[in-house]
Parts: structure tokens; sequence; C-alpha cells
């Protein structure tokens, strides 16, 4: 996430806002109560409304859908709190770069403010925040797969499987004990921050994996 971050009170008049948005370069800010919660967002789509519609006096076409009625609200608005889009999509420290992509694709937005306790600005993520993460080099990649994942996690050391990666792909190849630990390792790869994909080249020497129907494990040598 981007910290500090560009936020503005909820009664920030219209130049206000427009002013931050320009100095600060950013296309959209969140709107802070004054106990410093997170109670909106706005951003350039909320604002051009009062370009569209500079005169407020009632007109029959502005009612004819329910975009332009909006629309027409926003014109009429002259603070954040009567502007932003509300309530706000958040998130919060500790979500995951996946979580966090996947919630701004079902609510269909840009941005999420980080907050920690009690609904308080802490940061704000970004679609570019999340795809900056695959600009880490192929040799950070390497060094947490072998060393997060396989020495630490799993305990498999580097006779027993080798990592390469080209340009975020990670391949994986070896012998380990247990299937379950091939899964392990593939799953938690692709977990690593900056991994594109991984390439499961590995084997194993027992299938540990439960029958669930009869209850039996299988112990299945290869």
């Amino acid at each position: 996430m981007t910290n500090p971050v560009v936020a503005v009170r909820e009664r920030a008049n219209y130049k206000e806002i427009v002013d931050a948005l320009d100095e600060f370069g950013v296309s959209a800010v969140p709107v802070l109560d004054s106990d410093d919660r997170v109670v909106g967002v706005v951003s350039v789509a909320d604002l051009l409304p009062k370009v569209e519609f500079p005169d407020e006096g009632p007109g029959p076409r502005l009612f004819e859908r329910l975009r332009r009625r909006t629309a027409r609200a926003k014109a009429a608005g002259e603070t954040a709190g009567e502007l932003m889009s509300s309530p706000a999509i958040t998130t919060r420290a500790d979500t995951t770069i996946v979580e966090a992509a996947r919630l701004m694709e079902a609510e269909r937005v840009k941005r999420l403010p980080v907050v920690g306790e009690e609904g308080r600005l802490a940061g704000i993520v970004t679609r570019r925040d999340l795809l900056r993460v695959y600009l880490r080099p192929d040799a950070d990649i390497r060094a947490d797969v072998r060393g997060e994942v396989l020495d630490k996690a799993l305990g498999v050391g580097p006779s027993e499987v080798t990592v390469e990666v080209d340009s975020g792909v990670v391949r994986l190849a070896g012998k380990v004990e247990r299937r379950s630990t091939a899964q392990d390792a593939v799953r938690l790869a692709r977990t690593v921050p900056g991994v594109v994909h991984v390439v499961d080249e590995l084997t194993y020497r027992h299938d540990d994996q439960v029958d669930i129907g009869s209850g039996r494990v299988f112990e299945t040598r290869l």
C-alpha cells in the first residue's frame, strides 16, 4: 500500500478537493470524519457532474435515467461529504494481494483505502500497487520460495527440490517423500509475491492422500 496517503475531510469544499487531486497527481482520495475514520471516497468521476451540469435548474432530460438523476445530485454537491461515494470499500493491511484484487474486481473499484483499528485510515492500495509486486527480481522470488516455502515451511532441502525462476515463472523439480508435500510446495509457492505461475515437475515416493469415500489412506510407491 501507499503510506502516507492523501485524504480530505468531509467538509472539504469542491475547490479544495480539486486542488488536492491536482497537487498530488491522484484521481481519488479517501474522505475522513473528525475521528480519522474512512467514510467514503471522492474521485474525479464524482466531480465531473458539476462540469457536465453547471446549471442547477431542473430539466426533464435530467430525470430520464437514474444515472442522470445521480449526476444532478452530484452536481449540486459542494463538500466531500456530499460528493463522495459511500460507504467506502476498504481493506486491512494483512489482506493478501489476491484477496485485494478480487475485492476490487467484485466491487468494481480502482483503489481500496486500507484501514486499521476502528476504521482509521492507514494507507491506500491501487491497481497499480497490486501490479508493482510483479516487478520483483527473479533472484528475490527464488530466495523466498527456497527459504520461506521449502526450507522453513516444509523442511525440504535443495538436494530434494530445485527452484528456477524466469520472469516470475517458478519451476519446481525433484522428488519429495509424500504427495501432500509436493502439493503444499506448489500451493505455497504460488503465494510468494511476484510469482506469475508455478510449473510443477515434482514427484513423490508415497501417496498419502485419503480416499474420503472409504476413509482409507493410500501409500502408493512410485
